[in-house]
């Protein structure tokens, strides 16, 4: 079974860590428990390795997967348009959190600071991603800190499970209007040593999102514990900041997610763990 568990503090103290795992665990397992689950019903569902694009500079572009970008079809911008105006209608209801709260949206990973976007995640509309596509209903609400220091809903997210082809991806949102994206090939400790996620070498983390380690032999070497193709897809759909698709449909996370603007310490402190962990 898959997990997610989360980042801790620059300076984390043992409790601290522990807490934030147990606390993130809570908010994002149902994603990867429905990625494994649909894997078993998708005869055609194919990792698609060679589609990076549009990804970082530096180690983060080592372990983010971009779907490529298809030629418009008839129908594409339509279809995209739909989505978005389904999606905007249907979210606008919780500008406000405390009442995504009330629908069952968590805020992943409360305790970090300074998030670029923060992801308001609903379990069971995780786990229905998987079996089907509701644009009413997005696994996270996404939100951003506006200069008044509070929350502004900017749109949300779909999921999709890690396995599927770039074909299935399509035909949910299509790919001439938008990127898919999901995170590959990370280092992790090995269970039981979370202490170790501090660890750093020639300047950086030696596990998580910013190491320059993206092999399993590498991670090997190391000690550490390889995961390929730890989550599933995920989409971010920007539905309240604009009426342009580009905006709408062009978050490409710089490859960073909802790991944007955490300090390199909260960035250590990122744990993932699940099967898909040799190839």
């Amino acid at each position: 079974m898959s997990l997610v568990t989360s980042l801790h503090t620059n300076a984390p103290s043992r409790r601290t860590v522990r807490r934030v795992a147990l606390a993130s665990v809570a908010a994002l397992c149902a994603v990867a428990l429905a990625a494994r689950a649909q894997s078993a019903h998708s005869a055609h569902a194919t990792p698609v390795r060679d589609a990076r694009h549009a990804t970082p500079g530096g180690n983060e572009a080592l372990h983010m997967l971009m779907t490529p970008t298809r030629p418009l079809t008839p129908g594409d911008s339509a279809r995209a348009a739909a989505i978005a105006a389904t999606l905007r209608a249907s979210i606008a209801k919780y500008a406000d959190t405390t009442a995504a709260v009330a629908d069952g949206y968590r805020m992943f990973a409360p305790q970090i600071r300074n998030q670029r976007v923060y992801h308001f995640t609903r379990g069971w509309n995780a786990v229905q991603e998987a079996f089907r596509f509701d644009p009413a209903r997005p696994t996270s609400l996404l939100y951003a800190r506006g200069a008044d220091g509070t929350l502004h809903l900017t749109g949300g997210m779909y999921t999709a499970p890690k396995r599927w082809s770039v074909d299935k991806l399509d035909q949910r949102v299509p790919l001439s209007i938008a990127h898919w994206h999901k995170h590959v090939d990370w280092c992790v400790p090995p269970r039981g040593q979370r202490a170790r996620w501090l660890e750093r070498a020639n300047g950086a983390p030696v596990f998580g999102p910013e190491s320059p380690i993206a092999t399993k032999a590498a991670c090997d070497a190391v000690g550490g514990r390889f995961l390929a193709d730890p989550l599933g897809w995920m989409v971010h759909a920007n539905v309240m900041t604009s009426a342009d698709p580009a905006v709408i449909w062009g978050d490409d996370h710089a490859g960073h997610d909802m790991q944007g603007g955490m300090t390199h310490g909260e960035h250590d402190g990122m744990m993932m763990s699940g099967d898909g962990g040799g190839r």
